[in-house]
């Protein structure tokens, strides 16, 4: 199973300025564990939303807003891609991670093929299994 851990926005991360030593090597520690475990499978933190655009898409127009987004608490400002045998256990290791100034995560499991059932046909599971063969 695979999940999307996702580490919400802050004042400070939506400021632009980057993580401390002290901060990033407890997290370079952590997240050499998740690799050598073989749960890791990426893993970033992600600029400001200042530096970021939404597309909006709404009959047939597209829309394109610069950021900076309102709403800090609604943001992400970086994300790990993980993998293990269920929620639980992913829950367990983030319980560990190098946090302690309010940081919230969400962690969501990731849809696989098999969860479409019927819905998804043969060859449209055959393209989805030969495209993720060639992105990594």
């Amino acid at each position: 199973m695979r999940f999307v851990v996702l580490v919400k926005a802050t004042t400070e991360s939506e400021s632009g300025a980057l993580p401390t030593r002290e901060i990033l090597e407890p997290m370079g520690k952590f997240n050499e564990q998740l690799i050598k475990d073989g749960i890791m499978l990426a893993g970033d933190g992600l600029h400001p939303s200042s530096k970021g655009v939404r597309l909006r898409f709404d009959g047939g127009r597209t829309t394109v807003i610069d950021g900076p987004f309102a709403e800090t608490k609604e943001l992400v400002a970086g994300f790990w891609i993980v993998q293990g045998k269920s929620k639980e256990e992913i829950v367990e290791r983030f319980t560990h991670a190098p946090f302690d100034r309010g940081e919230v995560i969400e962690i969501r499991q990731l849809h696989e093929a098999e969860d479409f059932g019927d819905e998804l046909p043969s060859e449209m599971r055959d393209q989805e299994q030969r495209l993720r063969s060639q992105s990594r």
